[in-house]
């Protein structure tokens, strides 16, 4: 039997037999729908994360000095009590770090906390992200001045009370009016505004522009730390493939500059946007070894079932393989018709699947701040695991079908 004849007769049977047809895609669908959808997720999610959320939140070829490390999870509490009685990062460390590196670097400074902004005109915006940064966070962190200028090396040194307010935050204050020389009060303070940052967008559904910076020495850091402490010390490198190098002589600076002898532990830490974002590399690996089960568990359900009715059309169809006996037809051309049309049974069921998955990852981009993305080599593999399933279905079937007696199936009621 002719490949193509196969495929015919199976679409003939799907639309002869709806209801029983639908029930041997079902399975099969559901699988491969199941895939396209949590594959789609997760993949978006650690393109995002990787790409999206390192340059947004550590910047390009940046090294962070912590105090504590960024991700702590399932920590003890004699390690959470160790960190607490680590000593602040100053500002006295970010000038080591910046005269004891050896490659060309910017290093830079920054102490963030939430707080209310007001305008001269009462209006009262809560919740504001307020970074209190040096004038290096700008270039290291790619923070685009729509409107307005920077505050100057000289302001942020002095501690000017000038700010830059995120996009939002220009609008709520002041609508379609241009900010800048107005006054606001930030946590009580007054500032003058400056600049106005080009619009970011959001973050996993957080809006990146729901911030004002302020420079380092400005009085309001008084409420983020304790004098001359930072929250953080940012360094990026100008050539990418010095991140390693400038690790470890930031790690030599420090150590040097607390004083901590050869045999004691760091009391602070390095880390690069690879090592903050480690813990997520660990939840897609898990992620992606255990779909193959969750999925397969799906798709021998729907193999059973196309098996199951597959069978049912053996019985149905007992005459029909009689006569193809009678005119000659081989045992192999039973058993290609019946594998031929059991595959093109999930095949459909597959694609049908992929259509579903995609239109659900499209909603689930649009409606949710998850940003999923289809990669089109999960289609074909989705598309491929359904001609499987169906290939393994039929096999039992066909072969009971090709083990027909002509002479009994010819008889047969």
């Amino acid at each position: 039997m002719h490949f193509l004849e196969g495929v015919r007769l199976a679409f003939h049977q799907i639309r002869q037999e709806k209801l029983k047809s639908s029930f041997s895609l079902l399975g099969v669908a559901i699988g491969v729908m199941f895939l396209v959808v949590v594959v789609s997720v997760v993949e978006g999610m650690d393109r995002y994360i990787s790409e999206d959320f390192a340059q947004q939140i550590f910047g390009v070829n940046t090294i962070q000095v912590l105090r504590t490390p960024s991700v702590q999870v399932a920590t003890q509490d004699s390690q959470i009590r160790e960190w607490q009685r680590r000593p602040r990062l100053t500002h006295e460390e970010a000038d080591a770090i910046r005269a004891g590196l050896s490659m060309p670097a910017r290093v830079g400074v920054e102490s963030r906390m939430s707080g209310e902004i007001q305008s001269a005109q009462g209006v009262r915006v809560e919740g504001i992200q307020i970074s209190a940064i040096s004038e290096e966070i700008l270039d290291i962190r790619t923070f685009r001045i729509q409107d307005g200028r920077p505050f100057s090396p000289q302001e942020a040194a002095r501690g000017v009370p000038v700010a830059i307010l995120g996009s939002s935050v220009a609008r709520a204050l002041f609508d379609d009016t241009s900010p800048l020389g107005e006054r606001i009060r930030v946590r009580g303070f007054p500032f003058r505004v400056v600049g106005v940052l080009e619009e970011q967008g959001t973050l996993l559904g957080i809006s990146m522009d729901n911030v004002a910076l302020v420079p380092a020495h400005s009085p309001i850091t008084r409420f983020m730390s304790e004098p001359r402490t930072v929250g953080n010390i940012a360094v990026q490198t100008l050539d990418p493939g010095d991140i390693r190098s400038a690790m470890s002589e930031t790690e030599i600076v420090l150590r040097l500059h607390r004083g901590l002898r050869p045999a004691e532990p760091n009391n602070f830490e390095v880390e690069s946007s690879d090592d903050a974002l480690a813990f997520w590399d660990q939840i897609a690996t898990i992620l992606f070894l255990a779909l193959p089960g969750l999925v397969g568990i799906s798709l021998v359900v729907g193999g059973i079932v196309i098996m199951n009715i597959m069978l049912m059309s053996v019985m149905e169809r007992t005459r029909e393989i009689g006569v193809r006996m009678a005119i000659g037809a081989r045992r192999r051309d039973i058993v290609s018709q019946f594998l031929v049309e059991s595959a093109t049974l999930s095949g459909v069921g597959a694609v049908v699947g992929v259509a579903v998955g995609i239109g659900l990852t499209w909603a689930v981009r649009s409606l949710t701040p998850l940003p999923a993305a289809v990669a089109p080599h999960w289609i074909g593999l989705g598309v491929a695991l359904g001609l499987m399933v169906g290939i393994a279905a039929g096999v039992y079937p066909a072969l009971q079908a090709s083990k027909l007696d002509p002479v009994e199936a010819l008889r047969y009621e």
